[in-house]
Protein backbone atom coordinates (compact mmCIF):
# COMPACT_ATOMS: atom_id res chain seq x y z
CA UNK A 1 0.00 0.00 0.00
CA UNK A 2 1.54 3.21 -0.75
CA UNK A 3 1.72 5.98 1.97
CA UNK A 4 0.06 9.54 1.12
CA UNK A 5 3.17 11.04 0.44
CA UNK A 6 4.25 8.32 -1.98
CA UNK A 7 1.06 9.11 -3.57
CA UNK A 8 1.84 12.84 -3.70
CA UNK A 9 4.81 12.42 -5.23
CA UNK A 10 3.59 9.91 -7.65
CA UNK A 11 1.08 12.24 -8.88
CA UNK A 12 3.71 15.22 -9.07
CA UNK A 13 5.67 13.32 -11.19
CA UNK A 14 2.86 12.56 -13.75
CA UNK A 15 1.13 15.78 -13.83
CA UNK A 16 3.03 17.24 -16.63
CA UNK A 17 3.14 14.52 -18.67
CA UNK A 18 -0.55 13.14 -18.36
CA UNK A 19 -1.41 16.98 -18.96
CA UNK A 20 0.56 16.35 -22.32
CA UNK A 21 -1.25 13.25 -23.29
CA UNK A 22 -4.41 14.74 -22.52
CA UNK A 23 -3.33 17.84 -24.36
CA UNK A 24 -2.26 15.90 -27.86
CA UNK A 25 -5.84 14.58 -27.36
CA UNK A 26 -8.48 17.04 -26.28
CA UNK A 27 -6.04 20.32 -27.71
CA UNK A 28 -7.47 22.59 -25.32
CA UNK A 29 -5.97 23.33 -22.20
CA UNK A 30 -8.29 23.84 -20.15
CA UNK A 31 -10.14 20.34 -20.92
CA UNK A 32 -6.84 18.87 -20.34
CA UNK A 33 -5.99 20.23 -16.85
CA UNK A 34 -10.01 18.64 -16.33
CA UNK A 35 -9.22 15.67 -17.25
CA UNK A 36 -6.00 14.87 -15.65
CA UNK A 37 -7.49 16.42 -12.55
CA UNK A 38 -10.68 13.94 -12.51
CA UNK A 39 -7.96 11.13 -13.81
CA UNK A 40 -5.62 11.69 -10.33
CA UNK A 41 -9.33 12.27 -7.99
CA UNK A 42 -10.38 8.59 -9.10
CA UNK A 43 -7.27 7.54 -8.80
CA UNK A 44 -6.57 8.23 -5.35
CA UNK A 45 -10.54 7.88 -4.64
CA UNK A 46 -10.74 4.19 -5.85
CA UNK A 47 -6.89 2.97 -5.98
CA UNK A 48 -5.30 4.66 -2.80
CA UNK A 49 -5.09 1.32 -1.42
CA UNK A 50 -3.23 0.03 -4.11
CA UNK A 51 0.96 -0.95 -4.19
CA UNK A 52 3.16 1.85 -5.11
CA UNK A 53 4.55 -0.12 -8.79
CA UNK A 54 0.59 -0.67 -9.37
CA UNK A 55 -0.11 2.71 -9.72
CA UNK A 56 1.06 3.76 -12.95
CA UNK A 57 -0.44 1.06 -14.98
CA UNK A 58 -3.64 1.92 -13.05
CA UNK A 59 -3.34 6.08 -13.61
CA UNK A 60 -2.34 5.69 -17.70
CA UNK A 61 -5.85 3.01 -17.65
CA UNK A 62 -7.80 5.58 -15.78
CA UNK A 63 -6.41 8.82 -18.11
CA UNK A 64 -6.92 7.14 -21.05
CA UNK A 65 -10.54 6.04 -20.02
CA UNK A 66 -11.29 9.48 -18.98
CA UNK A 67 -10.17 10.83 -22.51
CA UNK A 68 -12.60 8.21 -24.01
CA UNK A 69 -15.07 9.53 -21.97
CA UNK A 70 -14.48 12.84 -23.15
CA UNK A 71 -15.09 12.00 -26.96
CA UNK A 72 -17.88 9.93 -25.91
CA UNK A 73 -19.80 13.49 -24.52
CA UNK A 74 -19.02 15.31 -26.68
CA UNK A 75 -20.39 13.47 -29.31
CA UNK A 76 -23.57 13.11 -27.86
CA UNK A 77 -23.02 17.02 -26.64
CA UNK A 78 -22.15 17.55 -30.69
CA UNK A 79 -25.06 15.77 -31.57
CA UNK A 80 -27.86 17.94 -29.53
CA UNK A 81 -26.22 21.40 -30.73
CA UNK A 82 -26.17 20.55 -34.30
CA UNK A 83 -30.03 19.70 -33.57
CA UNK A 84 -30.75 22.82 -32.23
CA UNK A 85 -28.86 24.59 -34.50
CA UNK A 86 -30.92 24.66 -36.83
CA UNK A 87 -33.15 26.69 -35.17
CA UNK A 88 -30.35 29.64 -34.73
CA UNK A 89 -30.43 32.32 -37.18
CA UNK A 90 -28.01 31.44 -40.21
CA UNK A 91 -26.86 35.31 -40.23
CA UNK A 92 -23.73 34.44 -37.36
CA UNK A 93 -20.55 34.16 -38.10
CA UNK A 94 -19.17 31.92 -36.57
CA UNK A 95 -16.31 32.16 -33.94
CA UNK A 96 -12.47 31.44 -35.01
CA UNK A 97 -10.52 29.09 -32.79
CA UNK A 98 -7.15 31.32 -31.89
CA UNK A 99 -5.79 28.35 -29.43
CA UNK A 100 -2.41 28.03 -30.19
CA UNK A 101 -0.85 24.61 -28.90
CA UNK A 102 2.94 25.37 -29.65
CA UNK A 103 2.76 29.01 -27.16
CA UNK A 104 1.13 27.20 -24.31
CA UNK A 105 4.34 24.27 -24.39
CA UNK A 106 6.80 25.11 -22.00
CA UNK A 107 10.51 23.77 -22.80
CA UNK A 108 12.21 22.88 -19.89
CA UNK A 109 15.93 24.16 -22.00
CA UNK A 110 18.09 23.10 -18.84
CA UNK A 111 20.37 20.49 -20.95
CA UNK A 112 21.24 23.14 -23.32
CA UNK A 113 21.95 25.85 -21.38
CA UNK A 114 24.69 28.28 -22.55
CA UNK A 115 23.79 26.51 -26.36
CA UNK A 116 21.38 28.80 -27.92
CA UNK A 117 21.79 27.49 -31.13
CA UNK A 118 21.22 23.68 -30.04
CA UNK A 119 18.07 25.09 -28.18
CA UNK A 120 16.57 26.49 -30.61
CA UNK A 121 17.09 23.39 -32.87
CA UNK A 122 15.57 21.01 -29.99
CA UNK A 123 12.97 23.25 -29.61
CA UNK A 124 12.08 23.49 -33.55
CA UNK A 125 12.41 20.01 -33.58
CA UNK A 126 10.13 19.80 -30.56
CA UNK A 127 7.55 21.77 -31.90
CA UNK A 128 7.44 19.68 -35.57
CA UNK A 129 7.27 16.62 -33.51
CA UNK A 130 4.80 17.82 -31.65
CA UNK A 131 2.58 18.52 -34.66
CA UNK A 132 2.87 15.61 -36.48
CA UNK A 133 1.74 13.60 -33.34
CA UNK A 134 -1.64 15.87 -33.28
CA UNK A 135 -2.38 14.76 -36.94
CA UNK A 136 -1.87 10.82 -36.44
CA UNK A 137 -5.39 8.51 -35.27
CA UNK A 138 -6.33 8.37 -32.30
CA UNK A 139 -5.45 4.91 -31.34
CA UNK A 140 -1.84 5.41 -33.28
CA UNK A 141 -1.15 8.36 -31.36
CA UNK A 142 -2.02 6.70 -27.66
CA UNK A 143 0.24 3.25 -28.22
CA UNK A 144 2.75 6.12 -29.49
CA UNK A 145 2.54 7.82 -26.48
CA UNK A 146 2.27 5.24 -24.15
CA UNK A 147 5.34 3.06 -25.70
CA UNK A 148 7.54 6.05 -26.38
CA UNK A 149 6.42 9.18 -24.19
CA UNK A 150 5.60 7.27 -20.97
CA UNK A 151 8.29 4.79 -21.96
CA UNK A 152 5.59 1.30 -21.11
CA UNK A 153 6.01 -1.99 -22.39
CA UNK A 154 3.92 -3.75 -25.29
CA UNK A 155 1.96 -5.77 -22.47
CA UNK A 156 1.26 -2.31 -20.07
CA UNK A 157 0.46 -0.45 -23.29
CA UNK A 158 -1.65 -3.35 -24.46
CA UNK A 159 -3.87 -3.71 -20.53
CA UNK A 160 -4.04 0.67 -20.69
CA UNK A 161 -5.90 0.97 -24.56
CA UNK A 162 -7.47 -2.74 -23.77
CA UNK A 163 -6.05 -4.58 -27.12
CA UNK A 164 -3.91 -7.46 -28.02
CA UNK A 165 -0.29 -6.88 -27.73
CA UNK A 166 0.14 -7.50 -31.78
CA UNK A 167 -2.59 -4.35 -31.73
CA UNK A 168 -0.47 -2.47 -29.72
CA UNK A 169 3.00 -3.11 -32.51
CA UNK A 170 0.41 -2.48 -35.34
CA UNK A 171 -0.53 0.31 -33.89
CA UNK A 172 3.29 2.27 -33.03
CA UNK A 173 4.42 0.55 -36.27
CA UNK A 174 1.94 2.59 -38.07
CA UNK A 175 2.75 5.66 -36.02
CA UNK A 176 6.15 5.44 -36.12
CA UNK A 177 6.51 5.33 -40.19
CA UNK A 178 3.78 8.11 -40.22
CA UNK A 179 5.81 10.61 -37.99
CA UNK A 180 9.09 9.52 -40.13
CA UNK A 181 7.14 10.40 -43.38
CA UNK A 182 6.11 13.63 -41.71
CA UNK A 183 9.28 14.75 -40.67
CA UNK A 184 10.81 13.74 -43.77
CA UNK A 185 8.96 16.59 -45.77
CA UNK A 186 10.35 18.90 -43.54
CA UNK A 187 13.94 17.90 -43.78
CA UNK A 188 14.30 15.78 -40.88
CA UNK A 189 15.52 12.36 -41.53
CA UNK A 190 15.40 9.85 -38.71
Amino acid sequence: MATQQELSNFLAEAERRAYKQALFAVRDEHLALDIVQDSMTKLVEKYAAKPLEELPLLFQRILQNTIRDFYRRQKTRSLWTTLFSSFMPRNRETESDEYDLLETLQSDGASNFGKPHEQLEQSQLIGLLEKAIKTLPVRQREAFLLRYWEEMNVTETAKIMGCSEGSVKTHCSRAAHALATMLKKDGIEL
